[in-house]
């Protein structure tokens, strides 16, 4: 078969980035986190007094877009890739609550969007990529020959986002955690610019009751129906 691009889009903490990374690797695509791409946005904003006082500055913050430069880098020993951000790993830094508390603002404004997008399609060029985000889809890769929607149930959602974080060391409290994942989906469902909806063609997959192998074997198999097809 030849190269796809897989556009995975959904809720927050519904394991998007677990299967897409698991999907990379066993078809050896390249694995794009395109959420990771807004958190290190968030992070140079954060680290530069773009956000102050619970308030972000978008006109501080679209100027510094052609400073930012983000790259992802196979990890040896975590056999994943990590999130550079102007040559800085900052996997770590941009996985932590502050960052999640913004992101789906930074990630409303348009001209951040725009810049990312950009990024993401030369990315995408050549095909044989998996990209999670919430308008991968709908936005990014409008004509990617798999896309999947990915939903699970808020409990469940809230207790693997805390299980990650405390796997790191950071330990959270459950409630807050829940309350910033509703608010994410708010945000990334009410914002103007290309909000997280699922795309007509898009295959859902609602993951409260499955594992990761499950979920891996479920999206390999829509891949050999969709061979078949062709």
């Amino acid at each position: 078969m030849s190269p796809i691009i897989v556009a995975i889009d959904g809720y927050s903490s519904c394991g998007k980035s677990t299967l897409a990374k698991a999907l990379a690797n066993k078809l050896s695509y390249a694995y794009i986190d395109s959420g990771a791409m807004y958190r290190c946005v968030t992070l140079y904003a954060l680290q530069n007094g773009m956000i102050k006082d619970k308030n972000f500055l978008p006109e501080e913050i679209i100027p510094t877009l052609p400073y930012i430069h983000i790259r992802f880098q196979f990890n040896a020993h975590s056999k994943t890739s990590d999130t550079f951000l102007n040559d800085i790993n900052v996997e770590r830094n941009i996985r932590t609550l502050e960052v999640a508390d913004f992101v789906s603002k930074v990630s409303a404004i348009k001209e951040v969007r725009s810049h990312m997008v950009a990024l993401q399609r030369k990315m995408g060029k050549n095909k044989g990529i998996v990209m999670d985000g919430r308008d991968i889809g709908t936005n990014v890769f409008p004509k990617a020959e798999l896309k999947l929607f990915m939903t699970a149930d808020m409990d469940v959602r809230t207790q693997r986002r805390v299980d990650e974080l405390n796997s790191k060391g950071m330990h959270v409290n459950y409630e807050e955690i829940k309350n910033n994942l509703l608010q994410r989906d708010y945000d990334d469902t009410h914002r103007k610019e290309n909000p997280l909806t699922k795309a007509a063609d898009a295959v859902v997959l609602d993951n409260s009751e499955l594992n990761k192998e499950e979920q891996l074997d479920f999206v390999l198999k829509l891949m050999h129906d969709l061979m078949l097809d062709k």
